[in-house]
Formats: C-alpha cells, sequence, structure tokens
C-alpha cells in the first residue's frame, strides 16, 4: 500500500476529487493548510495597510491506495492540479505498513 500526500491549490480540489473517484479512489482526507515554497508569500492591502502575507493557503490530500494504482493516483492529481502557474504544489509518496478498518477490523488492502 501507498500513502499519497498532495498539497494543491484550494480552488482546485473539486476537480482533483472527480478525476480520483474516476479513476476509482474511494476515499481520501483532506486538510486545510497553509506553507510556502518557491512561491514565498505575498504582500496585501488590507483597511489601507499593507501586510506580508508569508503563509499561502492550500489543501492537503492524503490518499491510501494498493500499490497498484500508486502511479496512477499521482499522475491523475498531477495532471487536474497543474495551472502551470507556480504554487501549484507537491505530491509525496511513501509505503504503508498497515492499515485497519476501525468499523470492521479489515485489514490492508481490504481496509481501503
Amino acid at each position: 500500500m501507498k500513502l499519497i500526500i498532495a498539497t494543491i491549490k484550494p480552488f482546485k480540489l473539486e476537480e482533483v476529487r472527480e478525476a480520483l473517484t474516476g479513476i476509482g479512489v474511494r476515499g481520501m482526507m483532506v486538510s486545510e493548510i497553509k506553507g510556502f515554497g518557491a512561491q514565498s508569500g505575498h504582500t496585501e492591502i488590507y483597511r489601507g495597510a499593507e501586510y506580508a502575507v508569508n503563509f499561502v493557503p492550500k489543501v492537503k490530500l492524503e490518499i491510501v491506495v494498493q500499490d497498484s494504482m500508486a502511479e496512477q493516483v499521482v499522475t491523475t492529481i498531477a495532471a487536474t492540479a497543474k495551472t502551470d502557474k507556480i504554487g501549484d504544489g507537491k505530491i509525496f509518496t511513501l509505503d504503508v505498513e498497515g492499515a485497519m478498518r476501525v468499523r470492521t477490523g479489515e485489514l490492508n488492502d481490504d481496509a481501503i
């Protein structure tokens, strides 16, 4: 099993969710986060005062899939979330040692 962690722009969330559902992903966890990378924030004017926004809003997706689906999931996220502008996000893939569905006690592949 693989854990895929992706950070994307918030307005791309629904489009990415639909694309992943279309390839058979049955679940994901979504968190609203803030961060910075090459984009490294920006300045905004609020009520006449200029201030620095050092952290940019992002959405973090966490998806556990069978090894055989991992590459397709990564490719789908990358293609769907891409805007060709700085700050499109990152995708990480990690090995998962085990999983359990709490309600039924199913383990590993059966749990996802």
